[in-house]
């Protein structure tokens, strides 16, 4: 898992999430919601693969929050790896956003790299 969340707000423009994603070499920022972010403030993700379905229109003009998916698979940190790569396989999805067991407020997020990363080094240990 990253351990910290790469945000940005609802109204960033696309052209501005798609250079912090090369900046910080990630696939997926966690979009925050409006107003006062309280626990059922809804969150958002867009992910690499939205930038590019997004890739037609106007990245100045287009925001965050228009291309951002509301629903997104979340995971606790005490959820075991097997539990969370059968979510990804699942639901076909290349994130999930780890969140507060209590809050529900994202704190990390696991990709498919990390689950990849875990697979290697569980099979070089065996």
């Amino acid at each position: 898992m990253r351990p910290e969340v790469i945000t940005c707000p609802g109204d960033a423009p696309l052209r501005w999430v798609a250079g912090v994603m090369a900046a910080e070499r990630v696939h997926c920022v966690v979009v925050e919601p409006r107003g006062d972010h309280n626990e059922r403030a809804t969150w958002g993700i867009i992910s690499d693969l939205d930038l590019v379905g997004a890739a037609g229109s106007d990245l100045d003009a287009a925001t965050a929050g228009e291309v951002s998916a509301s629903e997104f698979l979340t995971v606790t940190p005490d959820e075991k790896l097997e539990r969370a790569a059968q979510m990804m396989a699942e639901h076909e999805a290349t994130h999930l956003v780890v969140v507060d067991a209590s809050s529900r407020r994202p704190i990390g997020v696991l990709s498919t790299l990390d689950v990849a990363n875990v697979l290697t080094r569980v099979e070089a240990a065996a």
